[in-house]
């Protein structure tokens, strides 16, 4: 399905790329997905279209994988929920999968929870930023997130070494903060993360 499809625009290395489907005028949907490669970049769909993303670097990885222990430790060791980060497939809705850097489930949503992808929106989605996904992530997925119901959404800056915290207010995710040492997770009061253990 991938062979000639990137005629609207050459990849580029550093950012998301919207792929045109030739031909198509369909919404793709979780079927299509699966006919996109595993060649180590990010694939997803939001509203029906493609979109692509070359794979992270090694520092976007590392702070990645500090912060998702750090929520292992803090939340699955208590029973309060499970942690999954990327890749791992998110199906929002039918014309949306995308593949967040990590997930937070609470125990009450953990059947969202398949074999192979998740079904319908995580408490927490949690995008760390790539100089190539900034607009992406604070704009298009943002909109995302919040249409779906994702009750918390952080997007880190791994060059600021800060985290902007959404929270749902309502149908909306509103701003919280910018924490400088520790954050509070809205879903979980009782559970905070230190960010200096994540630089």
């Amino acid at each position: 399905m991938r062979e000639g499809s990137e005629n609207s625009a050459s990849l580029d290395a550093k950012r998301y790329t919207r792929i045109v489907m030739p031909g198509s005028t369909a919404k793709l949907d979780y079927t299509d997905y699966l006919r996109f490669p595993d060649d180590g970049r990010r694939h997803e769909i939001i509203g029906g279209e493609y979109f692509v993303n070359p794979a992270p670097s090694t520092g976007h990885q590392a702070v990645s994988t500090r912060l998702a222990a750090r929520l292992v430790f803090a939340i699955e060791d208590q029973g309060l929920g499970r942690v999954l980060s990327a890749p791992t497939d998110v199906e929002l809705t039918e014309h949306d999968i995308v593949q967040p850097d990590i997930v937070v489930l609470t125990a009450e949503h953990a059947s969202r929870i398949g074999p192979n992808r998740i079904h319908g929106p995580p408490d927490l989605v949690v995008e760390i930023l790539s100089p190539g996904t900034r607009g992406h992530d604070r704009e298009r997925k943002f909109e995302l997130y919040e249409r779906a119901g994702v009750r918390e959404y952080w997007i880190v800056d791994p060059e600021a070494r800060n985290v902007v915290q959404y929270a749902s207010r309502g149908s909306l995710l509103s701003f919280v903060g910018t924490p400088d040492d520790r954050i509070e997770l809205e879903i979980f009061p009782s559970v905070t993360i230190r960010l200096d253990r994540v630089w």
